[in-house]
């Protein structure tokens, strides 16, 4: 189903879907091979409040929805760090709402999940997935709330449009809960 509606904004139910749509638009607009990108999300309304110099650098000019969430973009993560030990070191200041995270990875369909040679290296399996004819360049947001809810879009390179790109809570499981982590006490 599209978020789309054939003219105007995307059609979205939720803050949080919204926010994750607003992040991968973002993200898409700055082209493919991007490095992952790690993202505040904080309440609009608080945000204007407590911090209106911030808000008026962000653009928030007053007429969102008081209940939507602005997404932050943070600091580069580090190079060469793996991304779970990464998000491992974070831990957010109460004002934080949720976070977000965009990432590129290569996928490949369940079917070829039988023809994964046995015995490889995670820098070997890389290798294979790269030359596999069946894989899809894919980016994943994922953002996630304090209180667990969570929600994520999924846009393939071959069918990069904001058209298609799918969203959902439960598409990318493991990466919400990394995200989730961050959270913990």
């Amino acid at each position: 189903m599209p978020n789309h509606a054939p003219s105007g904004p995307p059609m979205a139910a939720s803050p949080l879907t919204r926010a994750v749509i607003e992040i991968d638009e973002y993200v898409a607009g700055l082209g493919w091979d991007q490095p992952a990108r790690l993202f505040a999300l904080v309440d609009t309304a608080k945000l204007r409040s407590q911090e209106p110099g911030l808000a008026d650098k962000l653009g928030l000019t007053g007429e969102e929805s008081a209940t939507n969430l602005t997404p932050i973009e943070q600091d580069e993560l580090p190079a060469g760090s793996p991304l779970d030990e990464f998000l491992g070191t974070i831990a957010w200041p109460d004002a934080v709402a949720g976070c977000a995270l965009t990432v590129e990875r290569l996928m490949l369909p369940p079917s070829a999940e039988a023809s994964v040679p046995d015995g490889l290296s995670e820098a070997q399996l890389a290798k294979w997935v790269a030359g596999h004819r069946d894989r899809q360049e894919v980016r994943m947001t994922v953002a996630v709330l304090r209180d667990g809810t969570r929600e994520s879009a999924l846009r393939l390179r071959e069918k990069d449009s904001p058209t298609e790109v799918l969203t959902g809570s439960d598409l990318v499981p493991g990466l919400a809960e990394a995200l989730t982590a961050t959270f913990a006490e």
